[in-house]
Order: C-alpha cells, then sequence, then structure tokens
C-alpha cells in the first residue's frame, strides 16, 4: 500500500515500494526531506503534477560502475581535441533549467518548476552539484545531481551540440573516482546510459551498496 505523508519528517521503507517503484505521495520538497530520500533510497518523480509529489524506489535501479564507464574512440577524440570547455558548479540553476527544457528527443519533461527551485535550494545548501560543458563561451550540455557521503545521485543532463552530455558524464565519473565516490546512481537505464556502461541491480542490492555508500564520508 502506498504511503500517503503528511509533515512529519519520514518516508517508509523503499521495500514497501509497489510493482511500478511508488513508495508515497505528498509531502514537500525541503532540502532535509530530499536528503532523507536520497539516503532511504528514494527519490522525486512527479507523475501527476506539482501539488502532489510521488516518491520512487524502482526495482530493478540502474547504476553506472564508476570503473566501468566506457568512452569510445570517436568520444576519446573529441576529449583530446579540447573543442569544449568543463566547469563545476559555475551555472548550477542554468543547467537544471536546460534539463527542464523540452527538446526535439524530449518533447515532455519530469522537472517541474516546483523540482528546479528545490534543487536549486540543494544545491545553495551545498548537496547538489552541476558539470558544466562549454563551447566558445556558450553552456552546450552539462548534468546535476546530489551527493550525499560516498553517493551521487544524477538526476539529469542536456546536450545543446553532439558529445556535449557524454563530455559531462565523463568528467562527472573522473571526479568522483579521484574523489573516491562509492555509488553513482542513474536511476533509470536509458539506451544512451547503456552504451556509456550502465546496468541495472535489484533494489535490495541497490539498498545494500547505498548503506555502504552512506558510511563512506566523501566531499564532492
Amino acid at each position: 500500500m502506498v504511503a500517503l505523508l503528511g509533515p512529519q519528517l519520514a518516508f517508509p521503507p523503499a521495500e514497501t515500494a509497489n510493482r511500478d517503484g511508488l513508495v508515497a505521495v505528498g509531502g514537500d520538497l525541503s532540502v532535509r526531506r530530499l536528503m532523507l530520500a536520497y539516503a532511504s533510497g528514494i527519490f522525486p518523480w512527479p507523475i501527476f503534477d506539482d501539488d502532489l509529489m510521488t516518491w520512487f524506489s524502482p526495482d530493478p535501479r540502474a547504476i553506472l560502475e564508476l570503473e566501468r564507464l566506457h568512452v569510445s574512440r570517436s568520444l576519446t577524440k573529441v576529449l583530446r581535441q579540447g573543442r569544449f570547455q568543463v566547469t563545476i558548479d559555475q551555472a548550477f540553476a542554468d543547467v537544471v533549467s536546460a534539463c527542464a527544457s523540452p527538446a526535439p528527443d524530449r518533447p515532455d519533461t519530469w522537472i517541474t518548476r516546483a523540482l528546479e527551485a528545490a534543487y536549486v535550494e540543494l544545491h545553495r545548501a551545498g548537496h547538489a552539484h552541476s558539470v558544466e560543458v562549454w563551447q566558445e563561451g556558450l553552456l552546450v550540455g552539462g548534468l546535476y545531481g546530489v551527493a550525499l557521503a560516498g553517493l551521487f545521485a544524477g538526476e539529469s543532463m542536456f546536450s545543446r551540440v553532439t558529445d556535449a552530455s557524454k563530455v559531462a558524464l565523463v568528467h562527472l565519473v573522473e571526479r568522483l573516482r579521484a574523489r573516491d565516490f562509492q555509488l553513482l546512481d542513474i536511476q533509470q537505464a536509458t539506451p544512451h546510459m547503456r552504451r556509456m556502461g550502465a546496468h541495472e541491480i535489484s533494489r535490495p542490492e541497490y539498498l545494500r551498496r547505498l548503506e555502504l555508500a552512506l558510511a563512506a564520508p566523501r566531499t564532492f
């Protein structure tokens, strides 16, 4: 049975999710609730509207093993050419806004205005981070997500020119490797992410690995 959240700061166990992965409905998008959600193996994903938030813990869950990122020869060439400039946390709000905007391959977006504002607050609180990809001074790609101890939960990415989002992902993985992060959660394995090396694990396995990641203090 899906839980209805009230004002109390609590979530039911992720294992109580229904077959679609839905754990709970309701609640707010405060910094404290969002961080509790990630620590519980749960994330917000609105399927109705801003007035009723929905919280999920899917089974299976997609992750990207940090040591198994697949970088094609063509992408390796792009990285060596240095045609892009990459920064960290220099344009967080712009990255989220770009991820929320419709694109030719993504006419609809799950990132509502309420979610957009909530993640900007998470960033101001030091929990959410972005990777920006620039070309000739223009923001052409990027991604954002949430860091919690040894977990990085990737939320969304965008690309306005070929390979820009892939470049952002490569730089993210390199940063997480350098800081000895334990888990890169990507929630769902799209065909694009599968080509980069993503795969799925069961919810019990994800929660086990999450527990280990949360016990490993790291700084993004």
